[in-house]
């Protein structure tokens, strides 16, 4: 674990949101990191791509997932 220093403005929004989605302020700012390096590395998705497929991906980890069975 690292120390790092943010803005009182970025505590404070991140205490707010964090707690829409009952995440602690770290866990919100973690969050937002990850969004924003999915987003840089692939600018051609939209925010709701990079939800979904970072969703998907924990599905597949938990055991939430289906084979596609192809119709004929």
């Amino acid at each position: 674990m690292a120390t790092i220093r943010i803005s009182d403005e970025t505590a404070q929004e991140a205490r707010a949101y964090g707690r829409v989605y009952n995440r602690t302020v770290p866990k919100q700012i973690e969050f937002w990191s990850k969004i924003g390096k999915v987003a840089e590395d692939n600018p051609d998705l939209t925010y709701d791509d990079i939800k979904g497929i970072l969703l998907a991906l924990e599905e597949e980890k938990v055991g939430l997932v289906e084979e596609y069975k192809f119709s004929s």
